[in-house]
């Protein structure tokens, strides 16, 4: 099963493509932005902030608080680690 995964903006790689590196529990890709990019800004306001992750999209901003619940939710169901592994892979269950 996919689900989201909640993931710290790290660094921007590509501004034009909409392309950041993502941190999800120790794992970092490449992840696009469009769906999560904001308007009057660069994309550099979006470095620290943690996203909803799927499938290579972030999909929505969220707060920290929610990141960390999401995580500690998807540990207990012992499904992080088959998250993490599709991350590591590129590859979806």
């Amino acid at each position: 099963m996919c689900h989201g995964i909640p993931g710290q903006i790290v660094a921007i790689e590509d501004a034009e493509a909409m392309l950041a590196t993502v941190d999800v529990s120790g794992v970092k890709r490449r992840v696009d932005l469009t769906c999560v990019a904001p308007e009057a800004e660069s994309l550099d306001a979006l470095i620290g902030r943690w996203v909803l992750v799927h499938v290579g999209f972030a999909m929505s901003v969220i707060d920290e608080a929610e990141a960390e619940a999401t995580l500690a939710l998807l540990a207990e169901l012992g499904e992080l680690e088959a998250e993490q592994e599709a991350l590591r892979t590129g590859t979806v269950a």
